[in-house]
């Protein structure tokens, strides 16, 4: 029997920002502005920034599994910033916004895949 959870309004505003907000990064993988840092760079970028669509997607779905990858994204683009030494502050802070509003629904959120 298969248990139905209600996605709260609130995770589906921030499911629709996120999901909207990795596209507009995606446009960023191919920017002369990353291909300067390294070669390297868009790649992992790239990959960073599908993790954070494909968890936004999990969240969606009120799964476990996407707050998990979300949080190790949201890690994941903080040590590359440091990197590559472009902190971007709001992204952060909305990063921490959303992982805080994920956690409060985490266990409301389904384990199965």
């Amino acid at each position: 029997m298969e248990v139905i959870r209600n996605r709260p309004i609130i995770l589906t505003i921030i499911c629709i920002i996120g999901i909207m907000w990795s596209l507009g990064s995606f446009v960023f993988v191919f920017s002369p502005t990353i291909k300067k840092i390294s070669d390297w760079a868009p790649a992992i970028y790239g990959t960073m920034v599908a993790l954070q669509f494909i968890s936004f997607i999990g969240i969606w779905h009120m799964k476990r599994w996407g707050v998990m990858i979300c949080i190790s994204a949201f890690f994941a683009k903080i040590i590359f910033s440091l990197v590559v030494q472009d902190i971007a502050y709001v992204e952060i802070g909305l990063s921490i916004i959303f992982t805080v509003f994920f956690l409060i629904f985490y266990r409301r959120m389904d384990e199965e895949l």
